[in-house]
């Protein structure tokens, strides 16, 4: 929800600073692998017990994952590459984060608590995939109550009131799944609106690409049997 309206003019309102930074040679890369080592830091800080560092750290974590795009743009090196890691690398920052969350509360509770940040985490991989694989489909599976920046920002008000951690693991998790439950209904309606369409297309489409497959194979094949021939 804050990613998909306010992240653009965040973005936008940076991308002289972005500019400043490409001059001194940081890449949007450069960014993005100090935010994943920040998040490393961060879940070491609360695995070992210092929540409030942790928290700090988290929000170091949000300052790099911010700028990159910035730079990115503002340097004109915005790519698929780029977003393809972006993504993949705050994949990783979150199982960090949620892992460290789980190491806390397994050596400070007892009871089954250490497994709900994995469901978390469980729960934000599905909707990261709905995305992925509805953007592959041609469909729009952006949106919903509980996107990364929802999850980091609630993360972060159980980090510093440990005391409310595990209310807002559980808060979390809930609007999480409905997320991702959202997100299945917004791509299902899509899916089943244009259904016949774009199923022909994609039909088409796969004989197309199995033709030309075919094709190729055929002359892969052919040609060294047609040179041998012609040499005999």
């Amino acid at each position: 929800m804050l990613d998909g309206r306010w992240r653009a003019s965040f973005e936008k309102g940076l991308r002289p600073v972005g500019a400043s930074l490409r001059r001194t040679g940081v890449t949007a890369d450069h960014l993005t692998t100090v935010g994943v080592v920040m998040s490393v830091a961060a879940a070491v800080a609360i695995g070992a017990g210092q929540l409030r560092l942790g928290f700090a750290l988290l929000l170091l974590t949000a300052v790099p994952d911010v700028l990159d795009g910035a730079v990115a743009k503002a340097s004109g090196t915005a790519s698929p590459r780029g977003a393809f890691f972006d993504s993949v690398m705050d994949r990783v920052s979150d199982a960090f984060l949620l892992g460290g969350v789980a190491w806390y509360l397994a050596a400070t509770s007892r009871g089954y608590w250490p497994v709900l940040p994995m469901g978390i985490l469980a729960a934000s991989m599905l909707i990261s995939y709905e995305r992925a694989k509805a953007e592959a489909l041609g469909y729009d599976a952006r949106g919903g109550l509980m996107e990364r920046a929802e999850r980091l920002a609630l993360l972060g008000i159980g980090l510093l009131f440990d005391a409310l951690l595990v209310p807002v693991l559980v808060v979390m998790l809930v609007l999480t799944l409905l997320t991702a439950g959202q997100r299945f209904m917004k791509v299902w309606r899509q899916a089943s609106a244009d259904r016949p369409i774009a199923a022909t297309t994609r039909q088409r489409r796969i004989r197309r690409r199995v033709s030309r497959s075919r094709a190729t194979r055929r002359v892969a094949t052919s040609w060294p049997q047609r040179f041998r021939d012609r040499r005999g």
